[in-house]
């Protein structure tokens, strides 16, 4: 079996870190593993393992044939048997099925906000989705969503997972005060909510002021990061956040952080939440998408409603009193982290739905 994992940019987001994950995940698994970048390389560029057949593809446009023709070519030259395309790459590979009919065509949906589906966009995805031998949904409401909504009998739940890396590369130093940080894994764009989360630590610096919070994440929306940066100076704690853009070495970023914290409005299943658990974080987040299944209980982490700053305040003062309690929570986490969201119990499970 030859598989080639289509997604549109290498940047550093949930869909693309799993894009990369599964590519090499799949290296000792079946006979060559591939990746396609259709529009963009970026950060992520840098994980793929080098026994990974790659492709940047250059697209311009929505409807590139000279870009298709190029994937064509590649997908005939090498033999491929079976497309995954993840989130918004799905279009492209539908195209590329008509070229080459006897791809199996497997859709990844990564959809952030699974809390509003009813808006969710869909005409063009049910055209595709025709063409799909199977679709992946990263939590229950997506999977719900997909039986309902779209035109493919083969549906399946599968969550996302972490891996953890033989050696860590230290690349970013975390500011502020050792034992004494906050940190948020998050793209910089609404669904993710930092206006929430900077309202809530101004609660919590006034208390504590010799804690910090540090934001990793692509920077997207401009508009969107000057209420961010004028939020943090409205509220009179510019010298207690910092912000580091996208970074290649999140397991020792996570290293040296003590609370993760994620304020989204809406998610599907945050690849953020698993890294927290596997690099020993406590953690606080909203009760969004599937962070319920991730933290199923109190004993795990605390989850608060989204749009709440004093319910997230209070959650991170808890850990931050009670140190023995924040220690029990972080190793429960990643006990559960390493028994429920292995990456060898997810390949198993893949591999059935790329041979059925």
């Amino acid at each position: 079996m030859r598989v080639l994992q289509l997604i549109d940019s290498l940047e550093a987001g949930g869909a693309e870190r799993m894009a990369v994950n599964l590519a090499n995940a799949l290296v000792v698994s079946i006979e060559r593993s591939y990746l396609c970048a259709t529009r963009a390389e970026g950060l992520l560029k840098q994980s793929l393992n080098a026994e990974v057949g790659y492709l940047f593809l250059k697209r311009r446009h929505t409807l590139d044939f000279l870009a298709l023709q190029r994937l064509v070519r590649f997908i005939t030259q090498e033999r491929i048997t079976v497309i995954h395309a993840h989130a918004s790459s799905f279009f492209m590979a539908s195209l590329l099925t008509l070229r080459v009919p006897k791809l199996r065509l497997i859709w990844h949906d990564h959809y952030g906000n699974s809390e509003y589906l009813d808006q969710r966009p869909k005409r063009v995805l049910q055209w595709c989705s025709k063409r799909f031998a199977g679709i992946i949904a990263v939590n229950a409401h997506l999977e719900t969503w997909n039986r309902k909504a779209l035109y493919c009998k083969t549906v399946v739940f599968l969550p996302n997972f972490v891996v953890k890396s033989s050696t860590i590369t230290a690349v970013t130093e975390l500011e502020g005060v050792l034992g004494k940080r906050l940190l948020c894994l998050a793209n910089l764009r609404p669904q993710k909510d930092h206006i929430t989360l900077l309202e809530a630590c101004k609660v919590v610096f006034e208390i504590y002021p010799d804690w910090s919070l540090h934001c990793v994440g692509q920077e997207g929306d401009g508009d969107y990061i000057q209420t961010i940066k004028t939020s943090v100076h409205a509220l009179g704690i510019a010298q207690q956040v910092w912000f580091y853009g996208s970074c290649p070495d999140t397991e020792h970023i996570i290293s040296q952080a003590d609370i993760g914290v994620l304020a989204s409005t809406s998610e599907g299943l945050p690849l953020a939440l698993l890294e927290y658990g596997q690099g020993r974080l406590a953690v606080v987040a909203t009760a969004v998408g599937d962070c319920e299944r991730v933290i199923p209980t109190k004993a795990y982490g605390i989850l608060v409603p989204p749009n709440n700053v004093q319910a997230l305040a209070a959650a991170i003062i808890a850990y931050i009193d009670d140190a023995t309690a924040r220690a029990k929570a972080a190793t429960a986490l990643h006990t559960y982290i390493g028994e429920h969201y292995a990456q060898e119990a997810i390949i198993i499970q893949l591999l059935t739905l790329y041979k059925s």
